[in-house]
């Protein structure tokens, strides 16, 4: 398993982060143990999960990501090989059930997100401890496909306030590290411009949606990623299963996420289908697994630093995991390329 140094921390990830969001609805406590089993013996030392999942969220399965993983930690005894992400909800979604509803990055509400967390988890503290989205309003999960919409966002938690509640939690030995997650070019900036100037952590990654349906990280981001050692964590790589071609002509597998929970629409636009047809067929042709040939094109951006991949069953999780050993030519990369000039980010 290749890795990777997380930010400009000492602390190193696998390439390949394990995403835990299903466990709790689509997988049980037992599915979830034997997969973090598999992929810890499969060299992937990097888990991450959140205060508000399992997901879609809902008031009875929230928090019990966590626990799974908490008890797992203490039946396997295996903590300390774990590099463990977990992260605190803004207001950027309502969830009345979490903190009635009142989420937001101060101090009062990340000191409490964190508390109940580390209960949860049945651990010390936390590697990388990340804001799971703006607290300030703005386009998200699909919405900056429909162009910019200004909020002035008056009532914004400042983001000094943020960062010293963080502080906090560091000098507590609580998180050891801090990390973003859909956020913006400019928000990114600013809180690495605010560490610089020593009013709090710095910001170690950044976790975005990005796949062969939803490249926008490359615009901005990818820069910043370089330059500011604060790299991409990947999540949707395989845009919630789309990109495998599982989806395509209008197929409902029994099981599978869109299929379960219908509401899942981000990956469902007008040009989606079509984009997804011409990677299938150009994986293919290459006698490639499309799954493996779109997550090998995450793991090779060089602005990556984990890519984060999700399984609702052992079969597929061992087929992610072996996307890992897969390298693409640079005349496929290339041919990947004119497809994306076709269909550029079809699913934003």
């Amino acid at each position: 398993m290749q890795k990777s140094i997380l930010g400009r921390t000492s602390i190193e990830v696998s390439k390949i982060c394990l995403g835990t969001m299903t466990y709790g609805r689509q997988n049980t406590e037992k599915e979830a143990h034997l997969q973090m089993d598999t992929a810890l013996e499969h060299g992937v030392n990097f888990f991450d999960t959140a205060e508000m999942y399992s997901a879609p969220p809902s008031a009875e399965s929230q928090g019990k990501t966590e626990e799974y993983i908490g008890r797992w930690f203490k039946s396997s005894r295996k903590r300390d090989q774990v590099v463990l992400a977990s992260k605190v909800i803004g207001r950027g979604f309502n969830i009345p059930w979490i903190r009635e509803g009142q989420s937001r990055l101060n101090q009062t509400n990340i000191r409490a997100a964190i508390e109940g967390s580390l209960q949860r988890l049945q651990t010390d503290y936390i590697d990388l401890y990340q804001l799971h989205w703006p607290d300030r309003e703005m386009s998200l999960f699909g919405k900056n496909g429909v162009g910019y919409s200004h909020a002035q966002n008056e009532d914004a938690v400042a983001f000094e306030e943020t960062l010293s509640a963080l502080q906090e939690l560091v000098d507590e030995g609580k998180i050891r590290s801090v990390g973003l997650s859909n956020e913006s070019p400019w928000g990114t900036m600013k809180f690495l411009e605010l560490a610089e100037q020593g009013k709090g952590p710095r910001m170690a990654s950044i976790q975005n949606a990005y796949s062969l349906l939803n490249r926008s990280f490359e615009v901005g981001l990818a820069e910043i990623a370089l330059r500011e050692d604060c790299g991409l964590l990947a999540y949707a790589p395989l845009a919630a299963g789309t990109l495998s071609g599982k989806y395509l002509n209008g197929a409902k597998p029994a099981g599978a996420r869109r299929t379960e929970f219908t509401g899942q629409t981000r990956y469902m636009t007008a040009n989606a289908d079509d984009a997804v047809q011409a990677y299938v067929d150009l994986a293919n042709t290459h006698n490639i697994d499309p799954s493996q040939m779109a997550l090998a094109f995450v793991h090779q951006q060089s602005f990556v630093t984990s890519t984060i991949i999700g399984a609702t069953n052992q079969s597929q999780l061992l087929n992610t995991l072996e996307s890992i050993d897969l390298t693409l030519s640079d005349d496929l990369m290339n041919e990947l390329q004119a497809i994306h000039q076709i269909y550029t980010y079809p699913c934003p």
